[in-house]
């Protein structure tokens, strides 16, 4: 007699930064392709009003349900996801979505005419549905804060942060920084920064990729003063593009690529952290808090 299969402790992993342009929905898809490699199941929502992660996996922005639908509960959760099992968006193996639409811009209309629904307990109900169902759910933000940035924190259990080498990335992650301590302060105590990716790195690194290097590693930083910044950085290359034009991950464009080898050390790095953070996690409340520190 087969074992019943096993409910997958759900992990919910908000993916942002406060400036687009970062890699962030890049990084996000193609970590849920490498943990896709590893036999975890994933989920990602696309908050996102300009459909990021919906175009890159060539999914529709109109005309199905979507994460407006999710948020506002006029669908349950899991009929606002495209599966496997939808032949008409080819999605990667494991790796399932909440689309996102235009309707997003009707969040502002829709809690005008609704002022019992608390804007920032949104997504409580859905992730009450889905926890248990996926290894793990991706919340992919918007960049800046909009009415779909707060109910991710306050729903997430960890942040990932993306950064790439650019003139405003500092102040952009020292804004994401002050955003995850007011979340942690005001809405989700338990709320941690679980890392910041550092991608679209140049070879050989620039003074500019240093730089921002340099500030990851001084400013995010846990509470036993150890860098939050991911080890494993993902270097500067245009196959990335290529495979999402595609509506592909890497692992599925050219697998044997040095970046998908990038993005598999990363994926691995980022579960031996969740280990080490739940082999410490007994009467800790936040083991891995994000601090600003001074530049």
């Amino acid at each position: 007699m087969e074992s019943p299969e096993k409910t997958p402790n759900t992990v919910v992993i908000a993916v942002g930064n406060q400036k687009g342009g970062v890699g962030k929905t890049t990084n996000t898809i193609q970590l849920a392709g490498a943990l896709a490699e590893r036999g975890r199941r994933s989920l990602l929502i696309d908050l996102d009003m300009t459909s990021g992660a919906t175009k890159a996996l060539r999914a529709p922005t109109d005309g199905w349900v979507s994460s407006y639908e999710l948020l506002t509960g006029s669908e349950n959760a899991e009929d606002t996801i495209i599966t496997n099992d939808e032949e008409e968006v080819p999605l990667p193996p494991n790796v399932h979505l909440v689309p996102s639409s235009r309707k997003l811009a009707e969040l502002d209309t829709f809690l005008a005419q609704n002022p019992w629904v608390i804007h920032q307990d949104m997504l409580l109900e859905p992730m009450r549905q889905l926890r248990g169902k996926y290894d793990y759910i991706f919340l992919d933000t918007p960049p800046q804060k909009t009415k779909t940035t707060i109910p991710a924190l306050k729903v997430a259990d960890y942040v990932v942060l993306s950064a790439m080498p650019d003139h405003l990335a500092v102040s952009a992650l020292a804004e994401a920084l002050q955003d995850i301590a007011t979340a942690q302060k005001h809405a989700n105590p338990q709320l941690a920064l679980l890392g910041v990716i550092v991608c679209a790195v140049p070879r050989p690194k620039t003074r500019l990729s240093r730089e921002l290097v340099g500030y990851v590693e001084r400013t995010c930083i846990n509470a036993t003063g150890g860098t939050l910044k991911f080890h494993h950085e993902i270097s500067r290359s245009v196959v990335v593009q290529e495979a999402q034009r595609m509506g592909r991950t890497l692992f599925q464009y050219q697998a044997d690529h040095p970046v998908a080898d990038q993005y598999r050390a990363l994926a691995r790095e980022l579960e031996e952290r969740l280990t080490t953070l739940k082999a410490i996690a007994n009467g800790v409340s936040t083991p891995m808090i994000a601090e600003v520190a001074n530049a």
